[in-house]
């Protein structure tokens, strides 16, 4: 697959926000408004897109893992945007809990209403098979974002970055920040995520299979259920349980701002990383005892919307069907081609995973 230079993607992601910037905040505040009933908003006029566009009178459905998550409005945002330049209707949807269930109502009045594809950031990789097959046997056209199903759920996954990478980048924070020893623990989402299950597997793996590891203990993988007030008491309860504990780290970026607040708040010496949003990181991240956080990753939450939008036009006119070895062009993101997925399903990749730090947050957090 044809990816640009982290370079160049940061300033794609910089002018795609810039572009939307101004009615972010208007678009987050009707998203988070819309919440359980969908955020369903009338198409921009028709435009082009390289490599073809929404056809009119399409529709394209987002489903996110659940209201209030700030990481899924940044993405239904740039998702929406995409949609809209290209002359079609977007349907956002945010389901009311983080749970399997509320998505499959959610993808059963989808299918009711007769869009044309569905792109879905699941909360269960398997539990959303039924629903998704009827769908896709009602001639709706499926992918996956962020998070995917089982591949017979799908019929291509739009990852945000390869697992192996996060499990590796995570892990080599965890050693640096720790020096190599001592207790950690993770705070993750929700024990279904799938994302967040191969992330941390993947860590694991790193973590057995190179000896300079071997002085570092992963005490807990807890689970705050990409609930801010659940993570919270999740990261106390940590810190009651663990009194040598030395870090932890949160692969979601709920998680890992609501542990950051705990750490920062109380003045534990005990130091964080994982996956943030800039904007919702910025005043923890720093490499002193006032910071809760020296460094952390993430993606541009926009650019995987707007590759899933890409992605979703594309299975619709039928440029892609998903298939290992198909090619299209998304718009000013560049080429991507389709390869196949450690699950036997397939998927493309946004990209690499970016450091945040003391050096860049501040021109960062006005951004996402």
């Amino acid at each position: 697959m044809k990816k640009k230079l982290i370079s160049v993607l940061l300033c794609v992601s910089l002018a795609a926000t810039m572009l939307a910037g101004c009615g972010s905040e208007k678009a987050a505040s009707s998203n988070a408004d819309a919440g359980n009933d969908a955020g369903q908003e009338a198409p921009a006029e028709s435009g082009s897109t390289e490599g073809g566009g929404a056809e009119g009178g399409k529709t394209y459905a987002i489903v996110t893992k659940a209201a209030g998550n700030p990481f899924n409005e940044k993405t239904a945002d740039g998702f929406k945007e995409v949609i809209e330049a290209s002359g079609g209707t977007a349907i956002i949807k945010h389901p009311e809990a983080p749970t399997a269930d509320a998505q499959v109502s959610v993808i059963q009045s989808l299918i009711s209403q007769g869009v044309d594809s569905i792109c879905i950031a699941a909360n269960d990789e398997n539990a959303l098979q039924a629903a998704l097959e009827e769908a896709m046997a009602a001639g709706i056209k499926v992918c996956c974002e962020d998070s995917k199903t089982n591949p017979d759920s799908r019929q291509v996954f739009v990852n945000q970055a390869g697992v192996n990478e996060i499990g590796v980048a995570l892990m080599e924070a965890v050693h640096d920040i720790t020096g190599g020893e001592g207790q950690w623990a993770v705070l993750s989402a929700t024990s279904q995520a799938a994302n967040q299950n191969a992330w941390i597997e993947a860590m694991k793996k790193t973590m057995e299979s190179d000896e300079k590891y071997s002085k570092l203990e992963l005490v807990e993988v807890a689970y705050g259920d990409d609930e801010p007030q659940k993570s919270t008491d999740q990261t106390q309860a940590l810190l009651a349980k663990y009194p040598n504990l030395k870090l932890i780290c949160a692969p979601t970026t709920v998680g890992i701002n609501a542990a950051a607040k705990v750490l920062q708040d109380e003045k534990s010496s005990v130091k964080l990383t994982g996956l943030g949003l800039p904007s919702e990181m910025a005043e923890y991240i720093g490499d002193d005892d006032a910071h809760s956080c020296p460094y952390m990753y993430l993606w541009n939450p926009i650019d995987l919307g707007r590759l899933g939008a890409y992605t979703s036009i594309a299975l619709v006119d039928g440029t892609i069907t998903g298939a290992e070895g198909d090619k299209f062009t998304a718009g000013d993101m560049g080429d991507y081609e389709v390869i196949a997925a450690d699950d036997g399903g397939t998927e493309m990749i946004l990209g690499a995973p970016f450091k945040f730090d003391a050096s860049n947050i501040d021109e960062w957090k006005d951004v996402y």
